[in-house]
């Protein structure tokens, strides 16, 4: 389980004008689930695109809809099988893809087939090319499409200043709560020379913060053996090190998700240790770590069948906080997993007061359809489950108070977001956009500061910004 595989969204892609009906062919999208699958759905409209295909704003507006789906937990699989049934009634022509594409009931049939059997063709996660073989089927291309139509960095579902960088696909570990392995296979990195190229043109088009994803950043190479691959004519080992040094040279924000604690992440923590919080100097790796340590008792990670020991990852937080003091640490763990004793509930309540983590989601363990945890004994009842989740929270929520207040008094870089009336909405280092939480910069005292705050405080540009305030979740300054 990652950061945010149980954090939905819709998007539906809304262009700036629609052609006549007839004249080019329509697709509209509905994009579900975490930001991996986000990047599937930018590549599949970036092959529209580059085909000469439009997107459409409506369902009505469509000649065919497309929908990625999630399928990791249960109300993901529920929320996907809805969307397809929505685009059913409304348009009538839908292909599915995405994760739940690859998921089978307890029968073994299809789920999305059984459910919805009106649907023109259904693929797995990370299939482009078969998404785009069901959509020549049912909506031919046109004769002559215009390839410098399509920009550069492809087209994106995220804002202009932002966007995720996918460095590879699958996953080698067999957490026994997860099925992605099953969906999205094992691991396949992507050559560093291909992700460094996909990077520069996402900054020349004006991104200015790359969010590093995977199933496990860590791992990146480890299937090709850290092949050396070439980067501008430079030979660079296909290396998750090697990777960020190469992000740092961009001028741009670089934030790390999904990295498992193994030994080399201290590699990075020097890159990180540079950040400069100052109004310049905006070109370093952010100290932020998205690290899924999921519990800390070692018979509970046993049971999961995770990599790590909760006594090895106290000892790397100290040693990561040595090296960069400023490290922000985000988590996702599980309470209630299936055998959890209230020893062992006790001792993850003690890692946490030990670790101080930053930011922290818990979620009640939830049986997954084909998850190898569901044959393990000692399955707790739901309302136990949901009660250590509340008191984990209760625990890390005074945690995460305590350590947000040390920004209150500092002059933190910040990269605005939106503005509205009651001034603007950005993020700091220790903030990634959707779930982490937001710095609110206080509107203008007087109609003389308003010309210069509104020059100052614009979307995707960043600021300087006094804290001088702070809840367990966001952050309150002035403009400096």
């Amino acid at each position: 389980m990652d950061s945010t595989a149980v954090s939905r969204a819709v998007t539906r892609n809304t262009p700036a004008a629609i052609t006549p009906s007839g004249a080019i062919p329509k697709v509209g999208f509905v994009s579900l689930g975490c930001p991996k699958a986000l990047v599937d759905s930018e590549q599949i409209l970036t092959q529209l695109r580059a085909e000469g295909y439009d997107t459409a704003k409506s369902y009505e507006g469509a000649d065919l809809v497309i929908v990625n789906t999630c399928g990791f937990i249960d109300a993901a699989v529920q929320e996907s099988l809805d969307a397809i049934g929505e685009a059913l009634a409304e348009n009538g022509k839908v292909i599915v893809t995405g994760c739940l594409g690859a998921k089978k009931d307890a029968d073994g049939e299809d789920i999305i087939a059984k459910v919805h059997p009106k649907v023109l063709a259904v693929t797995g996660p990370h299939a482009v090319g078969e998404v785009m073989d069901a959509v020549h089927i049912h909506l031919p291309k046109p004769h002559d499409p215009f390839m410098d139509l399509v920009p550069e960095q492809g087209v994106r579902l995220t804002p202009k200043h932002y966007a995720y960088l996918k460095i590879s696909e699958g996953c080698n570990h067999r957490c026994s709560f997860c099925i992605i392995p099953s969906m999205r296979g094992d691991l396949v990195s992507r050559p560093v020379g291909e992700v460094m190229r996909e990077a520069e043109n996402l900054v020349k088009a004006g991104v200015k913060e790359l969010l590093v994803i995977s199933q496990d950043t860590s791992a990146y190479g480890v299937d090709i053996k850290y092949r050396t691959d070439f980067v501008n004519g430079r030979p660079v080992r296909t290396r998750m090190t090697e990777l960020v040094q190469e992000l740092s040279k961009l001028g741009v924000w670089v934030r790390l998700h999904y990295v498992y604690p193994y030994p080399h992440v201290n590699e990075v923590l020097p890159l990180m240790a540079e950040f400069s919080n100052s109004s310049s100097a905006y070109g370093n790796v952010l100290p932020y770590l998205d690290v899924p340590f999921q519990h800390a008792h070692p018979d509970v990670l046993k049971r999961m069948k995770r990599p790590a020991s909760g006594e090895k990852n106290l000892d790397r937080i100290r040693a990561w906080r040595s090296a960069c003091p400023d490290l922000t640490i985000r988590s996702t763990f599980i309470a209630g997993f299936p055998g959890e004793t209230e020893a062992e509930f006790d001792y993850l309540l003690d890692f946490l007061n030990e670790a101080e983590l930053d930011r922290v989601g818990c979620f009640a363990y939830s049986p997954v359809e084909g998850a190898t945890a569901n044959q393990l004994n000692g399955a707790l009842p739901d309302a136990l489950r949901e009660e250590r989740r509340a008191r984990f929270m209760q625990v890390q929520e005074a945690i995460s108070a305590k350590r947000i207040k040390r920004h209150v008094g500092q002059t933190m870089k910040v990269l605005i977001d939106g503005v509205n009336q009651d001034g603007g909405i950005a993020r700091s280092y220790a903030d990634a956009p959707e779930i982490d939480g937001n710095v609110f910069i206080s509107p203008p005292q007087s109609v003389s500061q308003r010309a210069a705050y509104r020059t100052k405080v614009r979307v995707g540009e960043f600021a300087s910004v006094r804290i001088t305030g702070a809840d367990g979740h966001d952050l309150w300054g002035d403009l400096v």
